[in-house]
This record gives structure tokens, sequence and C-alpha cells, in this order.
């Protein structure tokens, strides 16, 4: 299955409620925010709101203020439809470098399917391989300040390496976008295991209780649907055996930056899944 980058900036702005081109596309980048790895971490698990007032402070508050004065603070506080929560978000545009993607690292998982030959760990854990999906990299080697052994080392192998972390999927959307509480799976009584990032180690939990699970590309016509490959640091992360879940906790009431750094520190997405409806 061949996806050209365009589409993969398509899967990005699905997944996380914001317009996504390279910055290759963009005419200039005046008034476009630029979309780096270790700020898709922020983006895509925090939303928009975090991410602007750790990346882009003086811009966001400035912001902020322009729509106090303004009379819009009423407004927000209003319960918003997801068609006004989409357009808001849409209006924000977010330029990735045009080597964002790490194709040595694709992997073309969707005429797979599972067997007792591919059983494997990563991070001393089972690895439930995306299967029916295909798999595109993100470049994150050298880009956390921990270096690069949570990634593990190259190439298949059906056993763990020291210091690598376990793999989790993640689906989030243009609610989910607006928020920590709302990135959540739906899970029903989800909220009774606390406030945090929720992923699960297998595709399929992830692909039902993704909050966006499909767009249509405007380069080909094609429906797809979208989840986050991630790497999650075994030691903050607690588990819910009972769901299949894995919890990145953040009390309420953590600063934003606090939460940012709990968030890089514990979650890393490091590829990006599709799946042709």
């Amino acid at each position: 299955m061949e996806v050209d980058k365009y589409i993969l900036t398509e899967a990005l702005s699905a997944l996380l409620g914001v317009t996504v081109k390279l910055q290759s596309d963009c005419n200039g980048l005046d008034g476009v925010i630029q979309l780096h790895i270790t700020g898709l971490t922020t983006l895509a698990l925090l939303g928009y709101e975090a991410f602007a007032l750790v990346v882009q402070p003086v811009s966001y508050l400035t912001s902020l203020l322009t729509r106090l004065f303004v009379g819009d603070q009423q407004k927000s506080q209003e319960t918003p439809t997801s068609e006004s929560a989409s357009s808001s978000l849409r209006k924000k545009i977010f330029a990735i470098p045009d080597d964002f993607f790490d194709p040595k690292f694709d992997f073309d998982f969707t005429n797979m399917s599972e067997s007792k030959s591919d059983e494997c760990t990563r991070g001393d854990e089972p690895y439930k391989r995306p299967y029916g999906w295909m798999r595109f990299a993100l470049k994150v080697r050298d880009k956390y300040p921990d270096g690069n052994a949570w990634l593990g080392t190259d190439g298949w192998r059906s056993r763990s390496v020291p210091g690598e972390w376990p793999v989790s999927y993640h689906g989030t959307g243009l609610q989910g976008a607006e928020g920590i509480v709302q990135s959540h799976f739906k899970a029903g009584d989800r909220m009774a295991y606390g406030n945090g990032i929720y992923s699960s180690p297998d595709i399929k939990v992830a692909e039902v209780y993704a909050t966006s699970k499909k767009f249509t590309s405007q380069k080909n016509g094609k429906t797809y649907k979208v989840i986050m490959q991630n790497r999650v640091n075994p030691q903050k992360r607690e588990i819910i055996k009972e769901k299949n879940f894995w919890l990145v906790r953040i009390p309420k009431g953590t600063s934003t930056e606090k939460e940012k750094e709990i968030v890089e520190s514990s979650i890393r997405p490091y590829g990006l899944l599709l799946k042709e409806m």
C-alpha cells in the first residue's frame, strides 16, 4: 500500500484536529505554527490548548486576552457543538518538516494475520503487531534528551532489549483535541480509573475506542482509519487489566508545563497507522 506524504498530513490533521501541511507546501510561515516531533506528543495527547500554552505562550496568552476583551469568554464557557469545535480547531495550521516521517522504518501489516511464529515482546511485554494496518514511522530518533533506548534496536527481533519501552495504541480526534479528559477512550466507566492518558497494548481495543476513526482523502478519494502507535514508559504507567488499558496518570490540578513533562517522559508516538476502509 503506497501512501504519499500529502495523505499522511491528512491523517495527522484528522488525528490532531488541526490542519497539517508540509513546510514545503506553505507559502512562508507567517501565522503558521511549526510542529516538530516532541511537539506532536504534547498536541496529540494533551490537546491544542496545552500545546499552545507551552510552545507559544506569548501568542496564546495574547489571543486569550483578546477573546476576553471582545466578550468571547462567555461563549467559550458554553458547551460547544462538535461542529463549532471542529471549525475552531481547523483554523489552526501546522507545518511539519519534510523529513517528519522516516520511511525506512515503515512496515506493511495489511495482508498479514496473527500466527504463533510472530509472537514477540517489546519492553518485556507481549507485542501485538498491528495486523491489517500500514505503519508509517515518525522520525523520532535523537529527538529526546534521554537517548534512543526506549525505541530498542532496529530490525525484526522476537525479544526485547534492555531499556526498551513496550508498545501501545491510541486514537484521538477533534473532540479529543479539546483536552486531556476528552482524549480518553470512550470506555464507559473510564473515569473511575482517574485522569490521564489512556492507551491499549491491543490495536483492536484502540480501534474500538478511538474517538476519530476515519477520514476521506482529498488526494485519492479513499477513506482511512488512523491511530497512533506509541511506546510507554513501563515505570510510569498503570495497567488496568479488566479493560486492557494502560494509564499514564496526570493528577487533576497539574500545571500545563508539568503535564507536558509527564507525557513526554511517559508515552511517545513513533508511528502513524492507516487502514483503508
